[in-house]
């Protein structure tokens, strides 16, 4: 779960404060359907919502997804994330965690590039980086020589 440095978890709106409580115990199922009902209520205009808690949600109901495989639906929670708190280091990583796994190297690259140039001390953005580097190289190596 990552909430924004600045933002603490007690300033959170209460429906998003109780899809926070189920991702913490680890009702993934739950958590997803409450972060949706949050992203549905501050899409609907009649509830203002911060960006910071909008920006969770979508971060937050994408690690729900994550942890169901549902790889490609999770990128797109954490790419709103991002379009709506381009600051917002997190969402980076998380979606350069998938890129990784899905072999999209080059990408993965970035988003963990993007992640250090939010917050430099990101210590798992810093190791995930170095491994993607290492196993691209790794992969060139291998097709380069089943060229031969």
């Amino acid at each position: 779960m990552a909430v924004p440095r600045g933002r603490e978890r007690g300033e959170s709106p209460a429906a998003l404060a109780m899809a926070q409580a189920r991702f913490a115990r680890g009702d993934f199922t739950e958590a997803r359907e409450l972060y949706s009902a949050f992203i549905g209520q501050c899409a609907s205009h009649r509830s203002k919502c911060s960006p910071e808690d909008l920006a969770t949600a979508y971060n937050n109901r994408g690690q729900t997804k994550y942890f169901s495989v549902d790889f490609y639906e999770a990128m797109d929670d954490y790419t709103s994330a991002i379009e709506i708190l381009p600051n917002f280091e997190v969402p980076y990583y998380n979606r350069g965690l998938i890129r990784y796994r899905l072999g999209y190297f080059d990408e993965a690259v970035e988003d963990f590039k993007k992640a250090l140039d939010r917050n430099p001390a990101f210590q798992d953005a810093v190791l995930s980086l170095k491994q993607t580097i290492l196993d691209k190289e790794e992969k060139q190596r291998r097709n380069a020589q089943k060229s031969y």
